[in-house]
């Protein structure tokens, strides 16, 4: 059923993207960490709110980009760049973790829903990685939008970036935040390896798509 698909796959695309160490999963930490479960849920619930107009609207602009070939070719360069800016970005996120954590602290004073409302606001990284990815699951056929069908793919992102950062955060508390050494070396290799591998996918893409000459025939 193309319900169950665009749900499954918004939620495999939120999920994995949102588990990476940025500065809103290491609010959450510190909101777990000093005032519980209660208040990190609130936490999420706030920038799952935001999150639900972001992906809503990349999804329609993204709709309308699939039939200019021309912005489509700049977006298609720009995915390959994308990636890999995305792994230079949570490269310096892991090293600069423990400063980060301290500034947080001053947040704690606020409502959780609102400390995740106002973070997700300056996430500005999200519009192009949901317009990246709205493209490509798009252009690649692995979601249908037409009529009421696009509010499944947009409730399995909801769930996945809730269950992904809700994971992360928990499991970063239990061992990770305790140890101090899985986050200090394979958690800063793994991650932006991860993007770095999908950069050199995208790029082998773009490359076939306008760079490599077709065969002639005789």
């Amino acid at each position: 059923m193309k319900q169950i698909k665009n749900i499954s796959v918004g939620f495999l695309v939120s999920f994995l993207g949102s588990i990476p160490l940025g500065y809103l999963n290491l609010a959450g930490l510190e909101i777990y960490s000093k005032s519980g479960i209660h208040n990190l849920i609130f936490f999420l619930f706030g920038v799952v709110f935001i999150e639900t107009f972001v992906i809503y609207f990349t999804l329609l602009f993204a709709k309308e980009l699939v039939d200019n070939k021309k912005l489509m070719k700049i977006i298609d360069f720009f995915s390959v760049a994308f990636m890999f800016i995305l792994a230079f970005v949570f490269y310096l996120n892991f090293n600069k973790a423990e400063q980060s954590q301290n500034y947080l602290q001053e947040y704690l004073m606020y409502s959780p829903f609102v400390i995740g409302v106002i973070l997700n606001c300056f996430n500005f990284l999200q519009l192009p990685f949901w317009t990246s990815w709205n493209l490509y699951l798009l252009n690649g056929n692995h979601i249908v939008i037409e009529r009421k069908l696009k509010y499944y793919y947009i409730a399995g992102t909801l769930m996945g970036i809730f269950l992904g950062m809700f994971s992360l955060i928990v499991v970063l508390q239990t061992i990770f935040y305790k140890t101090n050494q899985l986050s200090k070396s394979i958690l800063p290799v793994c991650i932006p390896l991860f993007f770095i591998v999908l950069g050199s996918i995208q790029a082998y893409k773009v490359y076939k798509k306008y760079f490599k000459l077709p065969v002639l025939r005789t």
